[in-house]
Order: C-alpha cells, then sequence, then structure tokens
C-alpha cells in the first residue's frame, strides 16, 4: 500500500535551510497496524503530513497504491484524502453544536451525499466505532474525552478509507480511556483497515505490530514488536 523513498523535507525560516527528513524509506503493507514513534522535533508528524497528502516531501518519491503521489497535483491531493484516508487527530476537532451524527457526517456533506445516506453511513461508522448509540443525537460537547474521540474515529471511518492516520491520538486522554482507543484501532486493523499511528509514548507505541523509531529526521530502527499489548474490548 505505502512505499516511501529516500523522502526528504525541509523548511526556510528566515531564508535558512532547516531539513525536518533527512532521507527517509520505509513500506507498509496493506493490513498492517504501525507505530511511526519519535520525540518531539523528530519528524514524524511531518511523516504523517506527508502520508496523508496534507504536504509534499521536498524530494524522494511516495507511492500510494502504486502511484507516485509526490507527483499529484492539488485537485489528485483532495481526491485522496477524501476517498482513501481517514484521519484521527490528538484535538478532536468536533463542531461543539453539532450532533454526534451530524459531526460525522461533515465528511459527506462536502461529498455531495444525500442527507437521508450521510446518516445512514454515519451511524454505521460510530457503531464500528464502538461508541454508545444512546448518545448518537447527543451534541459534542456533551461528551467525555474519550467519547469524543471514538465519534473522531467514526468520522474517520465514514467515507470508508482503506487507510487510517492517527496522529497522537490518546494526548489528551487519560490511560485507561486512552486504552479503549487503541483497543478500537486494534479491532479496526483485525477488521482490515491498513493503521499508521503518530507517537512518542512507548506505552502507545506497543499496541501495534511493528514500530518505526524517528530520530532527528531519519529511521532508527523499523522492527516488528514482538512484545504487542493487546486490548480486548
Amino acid at each position: 500500500m505505502i512505499e516511501i523513498k529516500n523522502i526528504t523535507k525541509s523548511y526556510y525560516p528566515g531564508g535558512v535551510e532547516a531539513k525536518v527528513l533527512k532521507g527517509i524509506s520505509f513500506t507498509i503493507k496493506d493490513g498492517e497496524f504501525v507505530a511511526i514513534m519519535g520525540p518531539s522535533g523528530s519528524g514524524k508528524s511531518t511523516i504523517m503530513h506527508i502520508l496523508g497528502a496534507l504536504d509534499s516531501p521536498s524530494s524522494g518519491e511516495y507511492f500510494l497504491d502504486g502511484k507516485d503521489v509526490s507527483k499529484f497535483s492539488d485537485d489528485e491531493l483532495a481526491d485522496i484524502r477524501k476517498n482513501k484516508i481517514g484521519f484521527v487527530f490528538q484535538a478532536f476537532n468536533l463542531l461543539p453544536r453539532a450532533t454526534v451524527v451530524r459531526n460525522v457526517s461533515l465528511p459527506l456533506i462536502y461529498a455531495g451525499i444525500p442527507k437521508k445516506e450521510r446518516e445512514e453511513r454515519a451511524i454505521k461508522a460510530l457503531r464500528s466505532a464502538g461508541f454508545d448509540e444512546s448518545r448518537f443525537y447527543n451534541l459534542s460537547n456533551q461528551l467525555s474525552g474519550g467519547q469524543m474521540q471514538r465519534v473522531a474515529i467514526a468520522r474517520a471511518l465514514v467515507n470508508s478509507p482503506s487507510l487510517i492516520l492517527a496522529d497522537e491520538p490518546t494526548g489528551n486522554l487519560d490511560t485507561k480511556t486512552g486504552d479503549i482507543v487503541l483497543g478500537t484501532f486494534q479491532r479496526l486493523n483485525a477488521e482490515g483497515k491498513t493503521v499508521v499511528l503518530i507517537t512518542h509514548e512507548p506505552y502507545v507505541a506497543e499496541h501495534a505490530e511493528r514500530i518505526i523509531h524517528i530520530k532527528d529526521g531519519s529511521v532508527l530502527e523499523d522492527k516488528k514488536n514482538e512484545n504487542k499489548r493487546v486490548i480486548k474490548l
């Protein structure tokens, strides 16, 4: 599914080059659950933005399903974000005065899906994310942090993406609630979704099947996780 080859990324604050990624290469197969782990400033979020077609590399190649995304136009990148990728962020990014179902259905509004179908697909995604059905029509500002993150996961699923990118998804949650969210990712992965989890916490990374360690813009280590933590919901 994913292959990146010698990806570099530089920014130029004040006209001076700052190299964030320094020749990153790795492959992620369909159906894998991979954690990309590193300290703040390591470049892991920049990798996530490139994988999510939110940013382009300075050099190198990024292949998604065999297509070189690094050469796509802005419109082509938008299509990939809309149809292939679901995003989950540390900040839940929900509309506080909109219902749970409406929050989940927002990507479908932009895609021009009729109202009845939007609601049906939103409810299906919420069930897939393990969200409490009695709260489907609550406002998002009436939810706990863990409930809001499950809504965010459902929103990521509503377009039936093949790839889920999660950037520090447990960062605003306590350990118990975070475990529920990580267990949800494990279940979605078991159902066939490819999951890439960005984190700085070893405990969170240990829930993935494979861990790619990033430091100073380079891959420090890429190995199978022999001591995977499994959460049963």
